[in-house]
């Protein structure tokens, strides 16, 4: 279980000590492991030593008899103790043995027991033994002096030791490195993030290496904490440019109810001195207050329409558009009579798509008024519904002015009203909400040239029916 002191510090101590253990751990094995080999290898080497010398007295003692061969254990030079031992304990020649002698010595001798190595001490010296038969009951034991081998093998585990010892501290000074570089994007994302809570200002941006030093071929060449970073400025962006749209929306909903509300307050300063007025004068006022309020009234409405983000899924259900238009056609015919609309279903009768039918019934009127606003008298509003392979597209022409190319891209931003509407009635968001609408219900929106003739022609598409 990891204590909670270590999970209370910081990130990058946290990463390097674990990276820094990871290695140590490796390195100590890999050290541990050389040790191993090392001493298998020396002690080995000694062990073959000890063979050949124990062939060549093999040699010179086939002759028979028993006793010490070489009694100078003290020397380093080879071989430097040697004797023959019979297998009976009570056999002549025994007296002034070197090296001790066992029963496995005596077993050895009887040929009932193979040749073995064994370590042993004498006057205080370590000493390689090796016991091997003779024949004719007799056993050999050579040894030579291993306290030499032995220094060997502490030296060089102490070295190994010192090895891994400054491998550890270099790994951790490299892990400690390589986390605070691993690291830096995300201390520049929490010192952005606290620049952004304290001052509240979303045009701050992390600083990313240049695009000189970075990969440039994909998303998923970078590293994992530069792709934070990136998405990070991009979160950034898609904030400002949120909180700069809802200040244009402030400041343009400001100033779209400023007119009207200073009518209103001209209007109820007039209505109140009535007395002053004459019936006609009262009238006209009250008209005009009535006409100010419903305009007022239908603008908050707009705008707490434009607010909503997407619809309440509550109130999705199947709609039909054959007969959603129908209806939405016959309701404009009603509210702009010196205007005619043509419908043409097709192929597309029976066609049906997840949305909330108020609101869809909402785009289509705001579609069918804006084509009616700018028609020229008698001139017919077109409306037809397509079906096609993956689609179905409603599209509603005009015969008015059209849009040019410079008012096109901006036709359905919040309040954007071109020269040619500047004179008619409209707050300018009714083409707005049309666009919102759409994008709830997973529909585009674009406003078009016709194919032919002068006017205008918006087409909502739907991507997926049924």
């Amino acid at each position: 279980m990891i204590p909670r002191a270590f999970r209370r510090r910081p990130l990058r101590t946290r990463l390097a000590v674990v990276t820094s253990a990871a290695v140590a751990l490796v390195a100590l094995g890999v050290l541990a492991a050389a040790y191993v080999v090392i001493r298998y290898e020396i002690r080995n080497q000694l062990d073959l030593q000890l063979k050949q010398q124990s062939g060549t007295l093999a040699q010179q003692a086939r002759g028979g008899g028993t006793g010490v061969l070489y009694a100078e254990c003290a020397w380093l030079a080879a071989p430097a103790c040697a004797q023959v031992v019979p297998a009976d304990p009570a056999a002549p020649g025994q007296r002034g043995l070197v090296l001790p002698v066992t029963g496995a010595t005596r077993r050895v001798a009887a040929g009932t027991l193979g040749a073995y190595y064994s370590d042993i001490v004498r006057d205080g010296r370590s000493l390689r033994m090796l016991t091997s038969p003779l024949g004719q009951g007799r056993a050999l034991q050579v040894a030579v002096r291993s306290d030499t081998v032995d220094k060997g093998v502490e030296q060089a585990g102490l070295l190994l030791g010192a090895v891994g010892g400054a491998g550890v501290l270099l790994a951790a000074g490299l892990g400690y490195a390589a986390s605070r570089t691993a690291l830096r994007p995300v201390s520049r994302l929490t010192v952005t993030a606290e620049r952004i809570a304290a001052t509240r200002d979303p045009a701050h941006r992390i600083t990313l290496p240049p695009d000189g030093k970075r990969p440039r071929d994909s998303q998923d060449s970078h590293d994992e904490i530069t792709r934070l970073a990136t998405s990070f400025n991009t979160m950034l962006a898609e904030l400002e440019d949120a909180v700069a749209a809802q200040r244009r929306l402030v400041a343009d909903a400001s100033h779209e109810l400023r007119t009207p509300l200073t009518a209103l307050r001209t209007n109820a300063e007039l209505l109140a001195r009535a007395e002053r007025l004459t019936p006609a004068q009262r009238d006209r006022a009250a008209g005009a207050l009535g006409r100010q309020l419903r305009e007022v009234t239908g603008l908050v409405n707009d705008l707490i329409e434009l607010a909503r983000d997407e619809e309440p899924r509550q109130l999705v259900e199947r709609v039909r558009l054959d007969l959603l238009t129908e209806s939405c056609v016959a309701a404009a015919r009603g509210h702009w009579p010196a205007t005619p609309f043509t419908l043409h279903i097709g192929n597309a009768a029976d066609l049906t798509v997840p949305g909330v039918p108020a609101r869809l019934a909402r785009l289509l009127a705001n579609l069918l008024d804006n084509a009616a606003k700018f028609s020229p008298p008698g001139a017919a509003v077109e409306v037809r519904l397509d079906r096609r392979p993956d689609a179905v597209d409603l599209t509603v022409r005009d015969h008015g002015p059209g849009i040019s190319d410079e008012d096109r891209p901006h036709v359905f931003d919040r309040f954007y009203r071109s020269r040619q509407a500047r004179a008619l009635p409209g707050s300018g968001l009714g083409l707005a909400m049309a666009r919102q609408i759409a994008r709830a219900h997973g529909a585009e929106l674009t406003a078009e040239r016709p194919p032919s003739g002068p006017g205008a022609l918006f087409r909502l598409r739907f991507p997926a029916v049924e």
